[in-house]
């Protein structure tokens, strides 16, 4: 194995506290930018806790010796595990995060994709199920909940480097 999708993660991982000690920054900040600046770094969170998230799986798949290149979903790493008759406690855990609604995964990636997404804003307010995925499709465009929306990305954060953490103590070959 050669390790470049964990290093890969843990770069990310740190690119996302950097982003995350920005964004706090940015608030606190009064200049003429302020709120471009807390929207880039909104944006960027995501960014980097999603390309986490996405390395992640690569890394599951590298530890399981697929080809990791060919991952970039959850479910191509369920079907390459099914294909091999191969079940992975790491894979249904992320699963089950994945498909909770209520989960800090399921709302991460609600919220990355809402970066996407340009609706209506009156219609989309009511179908987030965020702070951060309601923040993202700039429905909060006076920024009153931008600390909400810190809190709320450090827990998804801390959320992620437990279960990387403990998905890598698992994965480790004994």
């Amino acid at each position: 194995m050669s390790g470049v999708y964990l290093t890969r993660t843990n770069q990310k991982l740190n690119f996302t506290r950097i982003h995350l000690d920005a964004l706090k920054d940015a608030q606190d900040s009064t200049g003429w930018s302020k709120h471009a600046l807390i929207e880039s770094y909104n944006e960027s969170v995501l960014f980097h806790m999603v390309s986490a998230y996405s390395s992640l799986l690569r890394e599951i798949a590298e530890q399981y010796s697929f080809e990791a290149d060919k991952i970039s979903k959850l479910s191509q790493l369920v079907a390459q595990m099914e294909s091999q008759g191969l079940e992975a406690p790491e894979v249904s855990e992320l699963q089950l995060l994945h498909n909770n609604p209520q989960s800090w995964l399921h709302h991460l990636l609600a919220a990355y994709k809402a970066c996407w997404r340009a609706e209506d804003h009156q219609q989309s307010a009511a179908q987030a199920e965020s702070v951060s995925e309601i923040h993202v499709m700039q429905i909060n465009p006076d920024h009153s909940e931008d600390a909400d929306i810190v809190r709320e990305y450090q827990d998804w954060f801390a959320e992620f480097k437990l279960l990387v953490e403990r998905l890598r103590a698992g994965m480790q070959e004994w």
